[in-house]
């Protein structure tokens, strides 16, 4: 008799140890021991009195209905735009295989995973909140370990106190999807689709490589912004583009080549750049500006069609290109 005592003795010790991990706030001020019995049972049947059990039910609706619902919406609107980002990756490198990179190459557009462990984390958390909340069983759907999986999502995108500066960049970046992805540019034949070179970045490139790789992903991030397509002509679509110091450092062929991609995307260019590379624009463009200063007092602009100046040039006897 005895021994069963003893058993049944530390077996509600125990439970009230076990009881104590799952509610530390609420059980602060109480032992794990058995002369500490009343104060257990005395919440009990404050539990009991204010009729908390028998909003049960009402709990795990709203909890279902409004918290897990609106992670769930929440995660919905993240995988559209990550699934909008590969639509339109996709749809820029359909257009970048009609351009030559080099001859017989071209250049697609990688979007892979990042390999970031907070943004791995985060979507794996997101997945947590919402599985089973839908088609799951009623326990999926309404576990107090759900509701903690939600409580503390939601605790972080708000800003937890005296980490509100880390959560707030840390918000930053996992809900920005553009940072769920690693891109990169492949250089492949197009004869066999066999990749010649893989750019993560400019790095070790000569100038030449870096300015057509720039320029390749400078259309491509025009078409992805205003969502164009190329040799495609819209009157109504927006495609004026400025570009300051154009071209004045960079070699003659690789300007050529961008100015290539930007007629393939029909774009109106207004293009500043040096007197000594107007020749690499001229075929391009159908005015020209000279700005002149004399005498540093004051600014003037003379505009001419493209057929004026080239008249002018056979006048004073120069190369009309």
């Amino acid at each position: 008799m005895g021994g069963r005592l003893s058993t049944l003795n530390n077996n509600i010790i125990i439970g009230m140890g076990q009881f104590k991990e799952m509610y530390p706030l609420e059980t602060q001020d109480m032992d794990a021991d058995l002369r500490a019995a009343h104060e257990y049972e005395k919440m009990l049947a404050s539990l009991h009195a204010d009729g908390l059990p028998n909003f049960e039910a009402r709990f795990k609706e709203m909890l279902n209905e409004n918290t897990i619902r609106e992670i769930a919406n929440f995660q919905s609107q993240l995988l559209r735009e990550r699934e909008t980002i590969k639509e339109r990756i996709e749809r820029i490198n359909a257009s970048l295989t009609h351009i030559d990179y080099v001859e017989g190459r071209y250049i697609t557009l990688l979007a892979q995973p990042a390999a970031d462990a907070e943004i791995q984390t985060f979507q794996q958390d997101l997945k947590a909140c919402t599985e089973g909340s839908v088609t799951g069983s009623e326990d999926e759907q309404y576990s107090e370990e759900k509701f903690l999986q939600v409580q503390k999502i939601i605790a972080r995108l708000r800003g937890r106190e005296g980490e509100a500066d880390a959560d707030l960049r840390w918000r930053r970046k996992v809900s920005d999807v553009r940072n769920w992805f690693r891109f990169a540019a492949s250089e492949r034949w197009r004869e066999d689709d066999e990749e010649y070179e893989h750019y993560a970045d400019s790095g070790g490139k000569s100038g030449g490589q870096k300015e057509k790789l720039a320029y390749t992903i400078l259309a491509a991030s025009l078409a992805y912004q205003f969502g164009l397509e190329w040799n495609a002509v819209r009157l109504r679509s927006f495609r004026f583009v400025v570009i300051d110091e154009a071209f004045g450092r960079g070699s003659d062929e690789s300007a050529e080549y961008g100015l290539k991609l930007f007629a393939q995307l029909n774009l109106q260019l207004l293009i500043v750049t040096p007197l000594q590379k107007i020749h690499i624009i001229e075929p391009h463009v159908q005015h020209v500006g000279y700005v002149s200063n004399e005498g540093g007092a004051s600014s003037k602009l003379r505009n001419l069609s493209i057929e004026t100046y080239r008249e002018e040039k056979r006048q004073r006897g120069e190369a009309v290109t």
